[in-house]
């Protein structure tokens, strides 16, 4: 199975996963497909970061896509600020965060982990000031600038899928040329999920719910994405280089403006 074809397959789970989002109707096993999509496209970048001629190039694209996806949902979100209903969805910047952190895996330095630790923690505490004291970009629910700013700035923590994406992603690199510990870290990797939402489940704090460990109970569902990990022949395929770039943002407005559309 190519890269090509892992990222149809994790397309088309995303498009099913996002239609069970925004039309609540739709039956629970919609969002259930859709597990899979995230640890697939994340395992590619961990394979393009790996294998591309220009990773400063592909850093700044995928940041750029990350921006311009940013810029669209704010937009939305202020024009629609009154339904009370928002899109805040942006992998992109998960992505870019990954790419990030497995750059930093493949050529590790102890000063430019620093330099990563202090841009998070510097951004983290930029995010707070710009969002609880000065109010800029206000909605009526605040996590939607949260994340429109952490995509800005590629803070950690307000990117969706949160640290728990970057750490797959690391997972990802490291068991790149070992399927048998792919297995086992990917599979303990899916229960840790399962176990972390019976612990998270008894706090009512909003900011693990929103921020730290924003996913539903069926997110252990991802573990179903191994079996087409492992099919992966390391081969690019036909590439389809930008079918994600483009389908990604065109599908997430459509299907915004169609659920706004039936408030």
């Amino acid at each position: 199975m190519s890269t090509t074809t892992l990222k149809i397959i994790a397309l088309c789970a995303m498009f099913i996963d996002h239609i069970g989002q925004f039309f609540p109707e739709t039956p629970e096993w919609f969002n259930w497909i859709g597990r899979i999509s995230a640890p697939i496209f994340i395992y590619c970048v961990v394979l393009g970061i790996k294998h591309t001629m220009n990773k400063k190039k592909y850093l700044i694209r995928l940041y750029l896509f990350s921006l311009s996806m940013a810029i669209i949902n704010m937009v939305l979100n202020q024009l629609f600020d009154y339904t009370h209903f928002y899109i805040w969805n942006n992998f992109f910047s998960s992505l870019f965060v990954v790419a990030v952190v497995i750059l930093l895996l493949d050529n590790f330095k102890a000063k430019n982990l620093f330099f990563f630790i202090i841009w998070q923690l510097s951004t983290l505490i930029l995010c707070f000031v710009l969002v609880e004291k000065y109010e800029v970009l206000r909605l009526s629910d605040p996590s939607g600038t949260y994340y429109f700013l952490g995509s800005v700035f590629g803070n950690i923590l307000f990117v969706e899928g949160t640290f728990l994406g970057v750490v797959l992603g690391a997972i990802f690199y490291l068991t790149l040329s070992n399927r048998i510990n792919l297995i086992i870290l990917y599979s303990s990797f899916s229960l840790c999920f399962y176990m972390l939402h019976l612990k998270v489940s008894n706090y009512g704090n909003p900011v693990i719910h929103t921020y730290l460990f924003p996913f539903a109970d069926y997110q252990w569902m991802m573990v179903f994405a191994l079996p087409f990990l492992l099919l992966y022949n390391g081969n690019r395929g036909i590439g389809l280089k930008y079918i994600f770039y483009i389908f990604y943002p065109l599908h997430l407005v459509i299907l915004y403006l169609l659920a706004v559309s039936r408030l």
